[in-house]
């Protein structure tokens, strides 16, 4: 997964499209082009009979370009760096600061591409995303883009609760203070637990929990292990939110009411 920081600080996970997802999209592309390249040159030969070589000629090569280049290069333009290919395989080609491309990107990927991958068949495009980390072809180099995936699985809620033998004590603690960023990443920290390596786990948990104690007291019970400390203060602190918003609204509902039935000036 990539990461990229914006001007304001906000940290954007992107991830890479894989070498067969875009291998995919780049297929679908293709026969799309191909497909319509070929309906083109039907009806200029069903339409043009009359036409001389020549003209026939430019004809051809304008639908070439046309279908190759131009329509490729319009839509990546308009939709933001989407084609048929890539909506149906579930990527988007973005520049490398994560925004959206312009004209210049696509039609740098155009022309580039029509070397790489009609003039190659392919195989230019291949042997180049093969060796680079993001598996971007030639005209994703001198563009500065490359793929990303768009369809990324909802990652499951993890239920946090308050450890039986916590529950006294987390009713009673001062956690109002707990900045916003400590508290993210204790809770981004028990989402993920599952998934890291013990001696990183439990790393990390003793890091965010000596975090956490300067703005949380008294302290937890003597023997209390950072994760339960964590799942402790996350989960009363989530509950004093959704109490504290659960009376907000209460009393907006009844400020509403009140002002309903005042009488109103004839």
């Amino acid at each position: 997964m990539g990461s990229i920081i914006t001007g304001e600080a906000v940290v954007l996970e992107l991830r890479p499209a894989s070498f067969a997802a875009r291998a995919l999209g780049l297929f679908l592309d293709v026969l799309f082009n191909v497909v319509l390249l070929v309906v083109i040159l039907i009806g200029l030969a069903t339409a043009g009979e009359g036409l001389d070589e020549s003209a026939m000629r430019a004809l051809v090569l304008c639908s070439v370009v046309l279908c190759l280049v131009i329509v490729p290069v319009g839509l990546e333009t308009l939709s933001r760096g989407l084609s048929l290919g890539k909506l149906a395989a579930g990527l988007r080609v973005v520049r490398d600061d994560g925004g959206a491309i312009r004209f210049r990107h696509a039609l740098i990927r155009g022309l580039a591409g029509f070397l790489e991958v009609y003039l190659t068949f392919g195989g230019l495009a291949l042997a180049v995303a093969l060796f680079n980390d993001k598996s971007r072809r030639l005209g994703d180099l001198m563009a500065g883009t490359y793929a990303v995936r768009t369809r990324v699985a909802a990652e499951r809620p993890v239920p946090v609760s308050i450890p039986p033998g916590l529950q006294a004590w987390a009713r009673t603690a001062d956690i109002g203070r707990i900045p916003d960023a400590t508290a993210r990443r204790a809770s981004q920290f028990i989402r993920q637990a599952a998934r890291m390596a013990p001696l990183s786990r439990a790393g990390m948990a003793a890091s965010i929990a000596t975090e956490l104690a300067a703005h949380v007291a008294p302290g937890p019970p003597p023997g209390t292990g950072p994760d339960d400390y964590l799942a402790a203060v996350v989960a009363e602190r989530r509950n004093r939110e959704l109490t504290k918003l659960a009376r907000q609204r209460q009393r907006n509902t009844e400020v509403g009411e009140r002002l309903q039935r005042l009488p109103f000036g004839s």
